[in-house]
């Protein structure tokens, strides 16, 4: 319920329910929330410093901001380039440790926290999380690693710290593994998840780190929150993870593709329906255009500029049937192997040709369960149980659609 934004000399302005002092006595740490109409300035981190980035949750607000002397005032932060100076200052509500200032006191004013090398920061509605860097101790070839630490509300995992207890203090997600380098980090409502510069895409909190509410189709030994880090998928050059409430959206193949999961209440994955995906799918994207090819009296063209803007015309058509077909090959290939489509992943073995020259999918398919694992058995399982609840709750509405008009005619 409120708005931040950074101007260009690095300045914060916060404008909807900004913390503020509380004339009541009786309100903790004099903390209140005041609705601005208009954006305001954060005075307390103007002059002399720069804010980097800033995130917020529901009713508190974390920043990084720049020291003074660093004049560097790089907002992306997350490419292991050249290292920043960065002092993390977090405010605002902190009744379930949201601040990670080692009490539950909420601030009205920005306080320090005690870490260092943050370069990406992230709010859900009750927790933080952050991603600092320091340099692999392996090796000089200069690479950076990186760590996650969350705190806050653990009830749904979503801390990723092996239990669903709330912390105060910024604590590390100890089961990612621990020679990477982590691009993006961002978080839902009850869910985590980061992104890895190898591809490597990981969440943790509500539903299987999905985000979905409760009343998803998950049943038996399927549903639960995942209080530790789950393998999502692999993906090829991931620039950017971003959670809605209950879904998550990838950015990949350095900004062309995009992948989505979790609750599809709306239509917020893209897909083109509303159904919930429990594996990344394709996003309908980019959106296809129509193209006017040639001229409407059909006269010939006879200059070179002309024949060169029909070819290009023509180009552009190609591109957008080539488009639709790979975003419908993609979003095939999720339903049936539960997983993103990889071009360098296409079978070119003549094992797998059948006689009209096309690929067997049922040999591929008996081979993929053959070499897989008991978690990737475990995904598809899910996958297939949500779809086939989909279809029978199709079923029966039609049924009751039927004997409704049935008993109307009679």
């Amino acid at each position: 319920m409120m708005s931040l934004a950074i101007d260009n000399v690095g300045g914060l302005w916060i404008w909807g329910n900004c913390p503020q002092e509380s004339g009541n006595s009786s309100s903790e740490g004099g903390f209140s929330l005041v609705s601005s109409f208009a954006p305001v300035p954060v005075w307390d981190l103007q002059g002399g410093q720069r804010v980097v980035k800033v995130a917020c949750g529901n009713e508190h607000v974390v920043a990084l901001v720049s020291v003074e002397g660093d004049s560097t005032g790089n907002k992306g932060g997350g490419g292991g380039g050249g290292e920043q100076d960065l002092v993390c200052y977090s405010w605002g509500n902190n009744n379930h440790g949201q601040l990670g200032l080692l009490d539950r006191v909420s601030r009205v004013h920005p306080q320090v926290v005690q870490t260092s090398a943050v370069y990406e920061v992230s709010c859900g509605a009750f927790h933080t999380a952050l991603l600092s860097r320091r340099k692999r101790v392996s090796g000089d070839d200069g690479a950076y690693i990186s760590v996650c630490w969350t705190f806050g509300l653990g009830d749904n995992g979503q801390l990723g710290h092996g239990t669903t207890q709330s912390v105060s203090t910024p604590e590390p997600v100890k089961d990612l593994p621990n020679q990477m380098y982590l691009v993006s980090v961002d978080c839902g409502l009850f869910h985590t998840s980061v992104a890895s510069s190898s591809g490597d895409v990981w969440s943790w909190g509500m539903e299987k780190g999905l985000g979905l509410c409760p009343d998803a189709t998950f049943t038996g030994t399927d549903a639960g929150d995942a209080a530790l880090p789950l393998p999502i998928s692999k993906f090829h050059n991931p620039v950017q993870v971003a959670c809605g409430a209950a879904h998550t959206v990838l950015v990949a193949d350095g900004g062309y593709r995009l992948w989505s999961w979790g609750r599809g209440r709306s239509g917020v994955l893209g897909t083109g329906n509303t159904a919930d995906s429990y594996a990344p799918s394709i996003v309908l994207w980019p959106p296809l255009s129509e193209q006017n090819i040639g001229d409407q009296d059909g006269s010939s063209k006879n200059t070179d500029d002309e024949r060169l803007s029909a070819a290009m015309d023509e180009m552009k058509l190609l591109q957008s049937k080539y488009t639709a077909m790979e975003q419908y090959a993609g979003m095939l290939h999720g339903l049936i192997f539960g997983e993103p489509f990889r071009e360098h992943e296409i079978a070119t073995s003549s094992s797998w040709q059948n006689p009209g020259g096309g690929l067997d999918v049922a040999r591929q398919w008996e081979e993929m369960l053959e070499s897989a694992d008991r978690g990737k058995l475990m995904k598809l399982e899910r996958l297939y149980k949500g779809m086939l609840g989909g279809v029978k709750d199709k079923l029966l509405k039609k049924r009751i659609q039927e004997i409704v008009k049935e008993i109307n005619h009679h």
